[in-house]
């Protein structure tokens, strides 16, 4: 007999575009991706100002009549048909309706970065730990199958020991001028800057290759540490926000003597001009070869290139290649469902974290933001730093 597939059930948190886009992702249907063993429901979506915003924001993108609006976010998270609630509201605001949620007995996934500095991250997984909840920060270029196939090459030795890993994340369109001091990208109360709207998205790239690939399990003993990165950057900051325009990390390995280069800006970009789209964002170097990638966030191929010439000969067991075969989304979509169906699979499974991006790494990816903050003297309002919860203007 053939078992029905695991149902899951949305709430979605705020009304904007990235919420847009990622329930649109959850409406395709599973089969078009081979996912059959999962489904996805959209119960109920709240926006903090009036349910006839919920309303409309279902309406646009083609939900089911079944769904709820609601005009507040208490609302949602008090549903008995939401089982997991999707958190998209700014990053300033992750952590307290993140632990609305949590409180509320819901498992959840937040946006990235999945709050603002590492002790409220470290917070909220203790929460979901004690309420026996999930949770994960929506990483969702981690879901990929070009991601998960680039690890899997890294960790079976394709590319031999990788000495460095260079990704760029930078992108300048509607940037507004340091003036438009209310725009969210440099609005320091909405936790504002390149580092945590899109330098995330860089170091995603350096700990999927040079942390998350690391062995952690010792012969025959206890599971090993993954070793945290020594950790140097420089900022440029907005003269009248004082949040980061400009921003590179350098991360050093001392166990392997790795190193990772992660740079964001939002005043300059990673590819400028469509029509001359740079093939190597991110470049991962090892000792028997590089690998390329086209695109930070939203990989689409990526390129082999073996470590060989008349000298050294051509040691590495692959030849040089461009991989494309990823390069069409099933369905349709954007490519926001696969870190959806990584939470149906781990809830149905009973599992608190996923696998593929766990809260450990998380936490690690916020302490790395920590000190690049402190080194360049990015400094936030004190309420959105806090952990006190709950407080007012959250819209709660």
């Amino acid at each position: 007999m053939t078992s029905l597939p695991f149902t899951l059930r949305w709430g979605i948190l705020a009304t904007g575009g990235i919420a847009t886009t990622f329930t649109k992702d959850l409406l395709i249907d599973p089969e078009t991706r081979s996912a059959g063993d999962i489904r996805h429901v959209i119960a109920a979506a709240a926006s903090s100002t009036s349910a006839s915003r919920a309303r409309d924001f279902l309406s646009s993108v083609n939900a089911p009549s079944s769904s709820k609006a609601y005009g507040s976010y208490k609302e949602l998270v008090q549903d008995k048909d939401v089982d997991i609630v999707y958190v998209a509201t700014p990053h300033s605001h992750h952590y307290q309706h993140t632990r609305l949620a949590l409180e509320a007995g819901k498992h959840v996934l937040v946006e990235k970065p999945i709050t603002v500095n590492a002790q409220q991250c470290a917070k909220l997984r203790q929460l979901a730990q004690e309420k026996n909840k999930f949770l994960m920060e929506a990483v969702w270029t981690r879901f990929f199958p070009l991601s998960r196939e680039i690890c899997n090459l890294i960790q079976n030795g394709s590319l031999g020991n990788i000495v460095r890993v260079y990704a760029d994340f930078s992108f300048w369109n509607d940037v507004p001028t340091e003036f438009d001091t209310q725009h969210r990208m440099i609005n320091p109360e909405l936790a504002g800057g390149a580092l945590l709207d899109l330098g995330i998205y860089s170091l995603t790239w350096v700990f999927m290759a040079l942390y998350h690939t690391q062995q952690q399990q010792e012969p025959a003993t206890a599971v090993k540490k993954r070793e945290e990165p020594v950790v140097s950057s420089a900022v440029t900051k907005y003269e009248t926000t004082g949040v980061d325009q400009t921003t590179t990390v350098l991360l050093h390995f001392p166990s392997t003597g790795a190193h990772g280069v992660a740079s964001t800006s939002i005043q300059v970009a990673t590819t400028p001009n469509p029509a001359h789209a740079s093939p190597d964002a991110i470049r991962i170097q090892g000792t028997l070869g590089d690998l390329t990638v086209n695109y930070a966030p939203r990989p689409r191929t990526y390129t082999l290139i073996p470590a060989g010439n008349e000298k050294r000969g051509q040691p590495a067991p692959f030849a040089y290649q461009v991989v494309t075969k990823h390069e069409d989304i099933p369905g349709g979509g954007h490519g926001m469902f696969w870190e959806a169906d990584e939470c149906a699979r781990c809830i149905r499974d009973g599992k608190l974290e996923s696998g593929v991006c766990g809260l450990e790494e998380t936490e690690v990816v916020m302490r790395v933001m920590d000190q690049v903050r402190r080194q360049g003297g990015v400094v936030y309002p004190e309420g959105i730093e806090s952990l006190e919860f709950p407080l007012g203007g959250f819209g709660l």
